[in-house]
Formats: C-alpha cells, sequence, structure tokens
C-alpha cells in the first residue's frame, strides 16, 4: 500500500468540513510555488552537516554523496552506486564499507596524536591499536593492518579467538599486539611464544590468576613476556558503559591487587617484565571531562610503578573516543563535546606533566580507539517494502438520528482551532472511549463503531497540523506525533544488522539516501521484516534530544525508496543474531580510483540453506522430506502434478535465495 501523510487545510471559517456525504480524503500539504525545498533544509533537518562531516552530503540532484577521503578530494553519488551495485545481482539490505574512509581515521587519529606531540614537545611516541572485537570482519582487519603500516599501527584481542586473528594478520614490525581478556595459559604460552616470530605481544594482567600463569609460561618457554596491568580506576565512565571502571568493574585489578602482582613479579625475578599500564573507562565517552579525570589519575599510577621498580614503557589509555552520532557536538550519550584533536591534546599534555614533575622518562602512549576509527565507514543500504497509515478520510457529516457520540465528534472536529486545540483532544479521546464502550455493551453497531473512530482520526489529525505550528507543544499532545505516525516496513531485520538500536537504544543517523531535494511530508516509524514487536526503530537523532518519528518522502507507485543507516561500521555485524533466521546482509567493499570506484570485494550474504544448517537443518532432507509430502499428495488426488513440481521447484529455489525479500 503506497501510503502518505496529510495535514488538514483549514479554511476561513475554521470547519474544515466535508460538503458531500462520502468519505473524503484529507487534502494534502501542497507546496507554494515560491517556496521549493531545497537540500539545506534536508541538511538542516537530517543534521547531516553535524554527524556526516566530512564524509556524507548532499548534491544538487538531492542525493546523498559519499566523500571517502574526507576533504582530500573524490566523491561517489550513493544512490547511483546502489543501482549500479543492484545492477550486479546484489540485492538490499546492503552493507557499503568504503576502505578509504577506514584509512582517513587511521589517518586523523595518528595526525592528532602527532601534532599534540609536537605542541607539547613530548619526548615520547604514539602507537595505536585497533581492538578486533569492533570489527572481525577479515576483510576489513586486513584493510586496517595495511593502512596502519605507515603509523605502525597495531592490534588488540580480547579473546583467544582474536588473538588467532590477529597473529595470523598483523605483519607490521613494531606494531603492538594488546593481548587484553580472560587467559588460559594456552592464551598465554601463545602469546609468549608470537615474540619468536617478531611479534610485540604485551601480555595484560586482568586477573590475579593470570600473574602465576604468565610467570610459569615465561620460565617453561624461557622467554621473558612483555608484561602489562589493567587498572580498575577509581575515575568513572558515564553513560551505558560507565561500570567499566571502579572497584566491581568486570575487568582489571585493583590498587591492592597491582600491588600484590607486583610482589609476585618481583619475586620471581620478573618485575622487569611488567612494561605497560592499561585502563578502559567506558565505549563511547561523551563528556571530555571524564577523559581528563581518568588519565590524570592513570598517570600518577603509572610513575608509582616505575617508583616500584617496574620496568614501565607503555601506558594504554583504551577505547572510549566518542562518536558524535546525533551532530551536537555536546556530553548526550549519543554525542561527544569534543574532538579527536582535543581527545589526543588532553592525553599527552597530561601525561608530559605528571612525568615532567616526577622527573621520569614518559611513556609510548598507547590508545585502543575501535568504533572512532570503524563507525564511519559502512553504510547499511535497506529499501521501504509499504507503509501503515492511520484513517485519512473525514467521514460524511452524521444523519439525523445517528448515534449521539457521532454528532459529538463532529461537533468537536468542526470546532477545532488555535485557541481550543488542546481542549478539543481531550474531548475527542473521551467521545472515541464513549464509543468503544458502547459498542461493547451493544448499544453501537460496528458501522457506527467504526464512523465514530474515523472522526477522532481526523479530529487527531486536524490538531496535530495545528500543534506543529506551535512554538510550545503542551505534554499531553507530545505523544500525538508518534501515535499519528505512519509504519514504513524496511526490507530489514533489526537483530542482525543494528543490533545496539534494539538492545540499548544506540542512535544511528536515518535517512533517505535520495529525493532530498523534495520536502518529506510524512512521520514516520521503521518496522523490520522480523515478526517480533521488538523489531522496530521508533527513536531518532534531533537537536533538542530524541524524536520519535522519521521525516520520510510518501512512497511513489512503481519506484524504489532508499533509506541509509549510518555509522554502524563498530560492533553491529558480529553482535547481531538471527532472529527469524534472518542472515547477514549482501555486503561490498568500495575504494576510489581516478575513474571513479573499484569494487574490491563482494561478500555475499546468507541463503536460507546457511542459515538452517546454523540451527543442524540438513537442506536435502527437507527437500526429500517435501518430495515424499507431495508424491503422497498426489497419490490421494489432492494435488497435481504440475502443482507439485511448482512447489519444489519454488523450495529449491528459495533454499538457495537470500533470507531477504527480493524485488
Amino acid at each position: 500500500m503506497v501510503g502518505q501523510s496529510v495535514i488538514v487545510q483549514v479554511g476561513d471559517d475554521g470547519e474544515g468540513q466535508s460538503e458531500t456525504p462520502t468519505v473524503q480524503p484529507l487534502p494534502t500539504v501542497v507546496q507554494s510555488a515560491s517556496k521549493r525545498w531545497t537540500i539545506e533544509e534536508s541538511e538542516e533537518l537530517y543534521r547531516i552537516t553535524g554527524w556526516g562531516e566530512p564524509y556524507f552530503s548532499i548534491n544538487a540532484a538531492g542525493h546523498i554523496t559519499v566523500s571517502p577521503r574526507g576533504d582530500r578530494g573524490g566523491s561517489l553519488d550513493l544512490f547511483e552506486l546502489v543501482n549500479a551495485l543492484k545492477q550486479r545481482n546484489l540485492g538490499l539490505p546492503l552493507l557499503i564499507r568504503f576502505s578509504d574512509i577506514l584509512e582517513d581515521r587511521i589517518e586523523r587519529l595518528n595526525a592528532a596524536f602527532n601534532k599534540a606531540i609536537a605542541r607539547y614537545n613530548y619526548p615520547g611516541l604514539y602507537r595505536g591499536v585497533f581492538p578486533v572485537k569492533c570489527n572481525q570482519q577479515r576483510h576489513l582487519v586486513e584493510s586496517l593492518v595495511r593502512f596502519g603500516k605507515p603509523h605502525q599501527f597495531g592490534l588488540e584481542a580480547g579473546s583467544k579467538p582474536e588473538l588467532m586473528i590477529a597473529l595470523a594478520t598483523l605483519d607490521t614490525p613494531g606494531a603492538l599486539l594488546i593481548c587484553n581478556g580472560y587467559k588460559d595459559r594456552e592464551y598465554i604460552e601463545t602469546a609468549i611464544l608470537a615474540q619468536r616470530l617478531g611479534q610485540t605481544t604485551i601480555i595484560v594482567l586482568e586477573q590475579l590468576e593470570e600473574v602465576a600463569l604468565a610467570i610459569e609460561a615465561g620460565h617453561k618457554l624461557g622467554i621473558k613476556p612483555v608484561l602489562g596491568v589493567r587498572a580498575k580506576l577509581n575515575s568513572k565512565g558515564i553513560g551505558r558503559w560507565g561500570g567499566s571502571a571502579g572497584d566491581r568493574a568486570k575487568f582489571g585489578l585493583t590498587i591492592p591487587e597491582i600491588l600484590t602482582a607486583v610482589e609476585q613479579l618481583q619475586a620471581a625475578n620478573m618485575l622487569d617484565c611488567l612494561q605497560l599500564l592499561h585502563y578502559h573507562i567506558g565505549s563511547q565517552i561523551s563528556d571530555i571531562s571524564v577523559i581528563k579525570d581518568a588519565i590524570s589519575e592513570a598517570s600518577q599510577i603509572y610513575v608509582e610503578l616505575v617508583n616500584l621498580g617496574a620496568n614501565m614503557r607503555y601506558l594504554d589509555v583504551g577505547g572510549g573516543l566518542g562518536v558524535d552520532y546525533d551532530g551536537s557536538k555536546t556530553n548526550f550519550y549519543a554525542s561527544k563535546n569534543y574532538n579527536i584533536q582535543n581527545y589526543a591534546n588532553d592525553v599527552v599534555a597530561e601525561v608530559k606533566d605528571v612525568c615532567t614533575a616526577r622527573k621520569l622518562p614518559v611513556p609510548t602512549l598507547v590508545s585502543e580507539s575501535g568504533r572512532a576509527i570503524a563507525a564511519h565507514q559502512s553504510i547499511l543500504v535497506f529499501d521501504v517494502l509499504g507503509t501503515s497509515e492511520v484513517s485519512t478520510g473525514v467521514p460524511a457529516p452524521p444523519q439525523e438520528g445517528e448515534n449521539l457520540i457521532i454528532h459529538n465528534l463532529y461537533e468537536t472536529f468542526q470546532s477545532i482551532n488555535e485557541e481550543n486545540y488542546q481542549e478539543a483532544y481531550h474531548d475527542a479521546v473521551q467521545f472515541k472511549e464513549r464509543a468503544i464502550n458502547a459498542f461493547s455493551l451493544g448499544y453501537a453497531s460496528l458501522t457506527e463503531r467504526a464512523k465514530a473512530e474515523r472522526f477522532y482520526w481526523a479530529c487527531c489529525q486536524k490538531i496535530l497540523a495545528i500543534a506543529r505550528r506551535q512554538e510550545y507543544v503542551p505534554d499531553d499532545l507530545e505523544d500525538l506525533e508518534k501515535i499519528m505516525a505512519s509504519i514504513y516496513y524496511i526490507n530489514l531485520s533489526v537483530f542482525q544488522s543494528a543490533p545496539d538500536s534494539w538492545a540499548i537504544d544506540q542512535l544511528f543517523p536515518i535517512m533517505p539516501i535520495h529525493r532530498l531535494d523534495e520536502e518529506p511530508t510524512c512521520r514516520a516509524t521503521l518496522a523490520d521484516l522480523t515478526c517480533d514487536s521488538d523489531g522496530k526503530i521508533a527513536h531518532f537523532i534531533d537537536l533538542r534530544d530524541v524524536k520519535s518519528v522519521l521525516e520520510l518522502h510518501a512512497l511513489k507507485a512503481g519506484e524504489p525508496y532508499y533509506l541509509g543507516m549510518f555509522l554502524n561500521g563498530a560492533y553491529q555485524e558480529i553482535m547481531g543474531n538471527l532472529h527469524n533466521l534472518f542472515g547477514d546482509t549482501n555486503a561490498v567493499h568500495i575504494s576510489l580510483t581516478p575513474e571513479g570506484y573499484r569494487i574490491n570485494h563482494v561478500v555475499k550474504g546468507d541463503t536460507m540453506r546457511e542459515v538452517l544448517g546454523y540451527v543442524q537443518y540438513d537442506a536435502e532432507d527437507l527437500v526429500e522430506s517435501i518430495r515424499q509430502q507431495s508424491e503422497h499428495a498426489l497419490q490421494e488426488k489432492r494435488i497435481t502434478l504440475e502443482e507439485s513440481q511448482l512447489l519444489l521447484g519454488n523450495y529449491e529455489r528459495s533454499l538457495s535465495g537470500y533470507t531477504y525479500l527480493t524485488a
């Protein structure tokens, strides 16, 4: 069904009354010839200049453009790119990864630290690492290692499987391989032995039990490990991951435990192996003051470890470098009130001040900024399948003798104006409830209830049109926008492709990738393909907080309508699940060339055969079961041979097909 959001136009008499005894559609908004919607208005509406710089903008055709190299030149029309990829039989939903953005993010982070080091005359170095947990996809990790070589950019592993990836992939001399997470003897031995391969592995001790394992492994192998300790800082993070620090944090050692570890290493004549201090105060730190407090405390712990005799060389400030998802540049949880340069400046300046005051050498600075590196490089593009609207018609005026409630609702509808719209809303709600009660008690027919409800929705639409023009909307009308919103059904599984949106209310910028030179007259929430009431997106970025509806365009018959979800390159893919057996989406890796672009890799999304295999179904067994049922039905003459062959053909083709809907 092609939907359209509408607004009642009230005439000079303020009535907006239908003249004929038939159901009339509410008139649509018509733009005046002197006021054409501009791309600048779309930029402001969707806040793309806030969260999208320097990679995303809108061109004169009203299409999203992607500039993978930022302000260094070169751009692609995203709408045209999607159409070209569809011609290559890559159906939507489609994850598009821009390798050049990944390279640019690494360069910007290193440039910021290098600039800060020069500004504060810091006599040390910066060596970044990428936490593999942020996005373990092979092509991305391999690209990141390649782009990081000029900067000796390394990797961080948070588990034994991630250590396997890092050891086999990282081939950059001098780059660090930080080993975090829970560790057993095999994990520690593997990390130590990797030194023989030329890897600079640093084993971060996060549990006291790991100290004994590291000592034992070092003695057994005859190789001195490079060790670090992760400190549980008193400085607290904020937001969703605020509990990553403090005495009851999941990982790390308290100050007394750090001293115990020092004593154990000293007793084993291995205190010189302790070379790194690590801390982590959470992901997506939105307030720079939290970062300042943490680095101040960690710097003091670092110099105290030096004074205790540890051979300290590295200070790892962990992750937390935020992404401005809503473009507000504030300490709101979906934003941040600092930029990469502010972050680097504060880290470098504080560590230098503390070390200078104690007359100690400065450490090599390490950060594990995964989100800030990976978030921007991928865009999820999906199409809208259809819409569902509230009733948009005004019923004919009630006839004499019709139910009194219908007369009351009609009179309420006629009387709505800017002076009484709040009172009229409460009247309409009350009359609707009376109509439902009357129907339940047998005093109103189904036809009368339907007419009453249509008048109620007409009242709401008229009231909403007035409310949108007001500077202040009364509290009791705040939910009206959401109540009246359309539902746009999207070819997507939220649980597979945007799990954080469902699980922790993470905000991602979502907007159309085309038609941005047209006014979006509809207000909508998004519903995915899963048969789950949580399979929806009903919170969107907004300058003043979070809005419950997204401005979209009315669908046009026979034309696709594409939406893009941006800044979702961190964590989403690996954390997605197979709810309703919707699998991985198609993915494509794009890089700029002088002639345009090159498709580096195509990663086909899961087929139905593959996802059924994940839950232990054998496709051949399933086909055979359907064949036998068809033969049985043929014998009983419940199906024709032609019908049975059509069924089997469709069944086998479906097993080999994409789990999402295709045109």
